[in-house]
């Protein structure tokens, strides 16, 4: 298999995944069983209880054609309580109460004594390869996802990427990072940062498809047509862009929830670099964290004071995220592979179309 291409120009972590930012852990659960071809993904922001130790958070809804859960909350507090869930659309309602009992197992006062826990499930339409009515999703899946969470984690059709597509071509799981220096008048008033992204990636029409600027979807199209394969059974002229992506972004720098809401936003520059133009079927929502601040549960609670960078200092990591998000996007398609699901439907890795 080909390596990814490169995108951007700032240098990658050391692992070039969002676990660069140091404390955040990834693990997947994947269901590949004849037409269920779907799966959970969490993301850890840190290893302490999320609960009584909440990370800062910014949203943005690109295009708002999906039905993630706790959205609103977030929004409104700027803080994350559970672990990131990822999954099909269907499995949004079994993994959120997963994440419920979670949570009150850990802090028995959730509910009583104290508030609510907020869960935070996000999810694509995977229903191209897997089926969805299906509802295979556990709430034992979203547990041993949890119990696999690590700095090292598979990319392409794994967990909740198991039956993504993505410009028509195997989706799913991809991740990078980037570092954000401060350079000319600022260099030197702040250390580096790292900014990390994950992406589930079920989106965008091959035709659009653009690597580095090239229009590699174009080329891919023509190959296909030379081997007598339709160019993209789904593509027609006036077809709407259908799918969706979920793009999380942690960084370790101190940045407030305002700030990290600034920062989900950049994310749509590096996925409108990919060729997408978050089409009216779409669901692109970003969401971006800090391990750099904590928010104790009450009054009271240890939580970390930080000063936040000044926001002439963002900048840097404005860019980093641009990056990031491109380049997992691409990361995602060079480590799918092929996968054939429900009524035998089959999606190609970008992989296979490289060479005539």
């Amino acid at each position: 298999m080909p390596p990814a291409p490169v995108v951007g120009i700032l240098p990658a972590g050391p692992h070039n995944r969002i676990t660069d930012v140091a404390g955040v852990r990834v693990g997947h659960t994947t269901r590949a069983q004849a037409g269920v071809q779907t799966g959970v993904t969490v993301v850890y922001p840190h290893a302490d209880d999320l609960f009584c130790n909440k990370v800062p958070a910014g949203a943005a809804v690109i295009n708002g054609f999906g039905k993630s859960l706790g959205l609103l909350q977030l929004q409104e507090l700027g803080t994350i309580e559970t672990p990131i869930a990822l999954t099909n659309t269907f499995a949004v309602p079994i993994v959120a109460q997963a994440q419920i009992r979670q949570a009150i197992a850990a802090n028995p006062k959730i509910g009583r004594e104290w508030s609510t826990v907020n869960p935070l499930v996000l999810e694509c339409n995977d229903g191209y390869l897997n089926d969805i009515q299906a509802m295979a999703v556990t709430e034992t899946d979203y547990v041993d996802a949890c119990a696999q969470a690590a700095v090292t984690f598979e990319q392409g059709s794994v967990g909740a990427g198991r039956g993504m597509s993505c410009f028509g071509l195997k989706g799913g799981i991809g991740s990078a990072s980037r570092l954000a220096r401060q350079e000319g008048g600022l260099a030197g008033t702040a250390p580096d940062y790292i900014v990390g992204a994950l992406v589930l990636s079920n989106f965008g029409k091959l035709r659009n498809l653009r690597v580095n600027g090239e229009l590699l979807g174009q080329s891919i199209k023509q190959r296909m047509a030379r081997v007598a394969v339709p160019a993209y059974a789904n593509e027609t002229v006036n077809e709407p862009d259908k799918g969706s992506i979920i793009i999380l972004l942690a960084t370790d720098a101190p940045l407030d929830a305002r700030q990290l809401r600034r920062l989900s936003m950049r994310a749509a520059a590096g996925l409108g670099r990919t060729g997408s133009s978050f089409g009216h079927g779409s669901g692109d929502i970003a969401i971006a964290f800090s391990t750099g601040m904590r928010v104790g549960q009450e009054l009271g609670h240890e939580q970390t004071q930080v000063w936040p960078l000044h926001e002439q200092q963002l900048d840097p990591l404005f860019d980093a995220v641009a990056e990031a998000t491109e380049q997992a996007i691409i990361n995602a398609l060079w480590a799918a592979t092929a996968v054939t699901g429900r009524d035998g439907h089959t999606r190609l890795p970008v992989t296979d179309w490289l060479q005539d």
